[in-house]
């Protein structure tokens, strides 16, 4: 196995050669094992352990077994510990999610302070079988069935090609001892379940089951990878980047015979799981919206809009006073005397300096908010509408400042001027006001 280690990780990782590489090393066979192989080749290396303290005095079993290991083998280590269940308890979160959460934390903490490069963990072929299993049950799409990615930004999987059986065989060929986890022993958890009871029956059915499953999943890599060009190229065709915001054009999406899909695929990474509701919102009155943690999406007319929710700005009436000359927050906005007016824009206003009292308001809009329009000879006309003849999404109209004088408004912010505040043949002062 030694050989077949060492080509798979020069040929696959070649990047990894005079790289400080943490191994994530709980005391297991499977890590043991990639701690010995490693140990063996030319790469500078220390080792990770969290004791998570779920198991009591064997937890701590596991921490004076690495520490020993590491110390007689001179390999530097680091360790912690975790509240696992107060973390838990506190974020409800299931004992593995956190565990999980605290690890990753500390690796990639750990990976900064200590200017190492890369974390190696030893996730082999059975853990990629139980992993597909698991997603299989649960109901999922390309990704979940690829299974375990061999290398996840900083964390790499080299005994991924092995099976159990293999690394066994090493560690009783190298006398390598390894910590038990008693807990592996009990159904308690799905995968355990999994692997003792229905792995066995498929490697029943076909003693090379395990060789067959990687084929398998080497297929249905490629066909992912044949997914992703796919919608790359449709994607450029459907879908518009604004700002912070994604448009994808319903007219040309409902033509594609498998929209769906595509949906799947540029919405996924974006937390979204409400599929059933993305999909109605294709078809969806406008207005209508569907949420994942961090961003929503909006059917607006033909048009959905991917954006992200917008925290909430905690005090959201900003002052500008008279000696200001540039704001910064929540806009930028600079402010100048000038002796004449140039051709102006939505995001330019030249106001009668007179006509204003300071300091003005920035804030943003209510639904009873009226503005006299400039160019409508002081015809009123609700910001509200005037939204709706710009025909602004809900997420644009989110987005808009009304600048104000007293109870006024002077400007709604790179859209329309106010008539009343307008200079004219009898103005001895002009104020620019410039969105920048």
């Amino acid at each position: 196995m030694f050989s077949k280690f060492q080509d798979h990780i020069v040929s696959r990782f070649p990047f990894l050669a005079e790289k400080k590489l943490f191994l994530a090393v709980s005391g297991g066979l499977d890590s043991m094992v990639l701690l010995h192989l490693m140990k063996h080749l030319p790469y500078e290396i220390a080792v990770l352990h969290c004791n998570f303290q779920l198991r009591g005095l064997e937890s701590f079993g596991d921490q004076d077994f690495i520490q020993n290991y590491c110390d007689q083998n001179d390999i530097p280590v680091f360790i912690t510990q975790f509240d696992t269940e107060a973390f838990a308890k506190d974020y409800k979160l299931s004992t593995q999610v956190a565990a999980r959460e605290l690890r990753y934390s500390w690796f990639y903490e750990l990976l900064e302070e200590k200017n190492f490069d890369y974390i190696l963990t030893a996730h082999h072929a059975d853990d990629n079988l139980e992993t597909f299993i698991i997603n299989l049950t649960r109901g999922t799409g390309l990704d979940g069935l690829i299974g375990i990615p061999e290398q996840n930004d900083k964390i790499i999987r080299p005994l991924l090609p092995f099976s159990r059986e293999e690394i066994l065989k090493y560690a009783a060929e190298n006398t390598i001892e390894w910590r038990e986890d008693s807990s592996n022993a009990s159904n308690k958890y799905l995968r355990n379940k999994i692997r003792h009871d229905l792995v066995p029956i498929l490697k029943e059915i076909n003693p090379n089951f395990l060789n067959a499953f990687q084929k398998t999943q080497s297929y249905l890599q490629e066909s992912q990878e044949m997914a992703e060009d796919a919608s790359i190229m449709i994607y450029q065709q459907v879908a518009k980047e604004a700002e912070d915001d994604i448009h994808f054009d319903l007219n040309q999406l409902k033509k594609l015979p498998n929209y769906k899909s595509y949906l799947y695929q540029w919405l996924n990474e974006f937390g979204f799981s409400a599929w059933k509701d993305i999909y109605d919102l294709v078809e969806g009155q406008s207005g209508k919206q569907v949420f994942s943690g961090q961003f929503r999406l909006l059917k607006d007319r033909s048009t959905l809009i991917l954006s992200p929710i917008l925290e909430e700005i905690k005090e959201e009436v900003y002052h500008i006073h008279e000696s200001d000359t540039e704001v910064n927050f929540p806009l930028k906005l600079a402010l100048c005397n000038v002796g004449h007016i140039t051709i102006d824009s939505n995001k330019t206003i030249f106001v009668d300096a007179e006509k204003i009292h300071f300091p003005l308001v920035l804030r943003k809009w209510n639904e009873g908010d009226v503005l006299q329009p400039f160019g409508m000879n002081g015809k009123s006309k609700k910001v509200s509408k005037l939204f709706k003849d710009e025909k602004l999404s809900l997420i644009e109209k989110e987005k808009i400042w009304l600048l104000c004088s007293d109870n006024q408004i002077v400007w709604v912010v790179g859209i329309r001027q106010d008539e009343r505040f307008k200079i004219n043949n009898t103005t001895n002062k002009i104020l620019k006001i410039e969105l920048q």
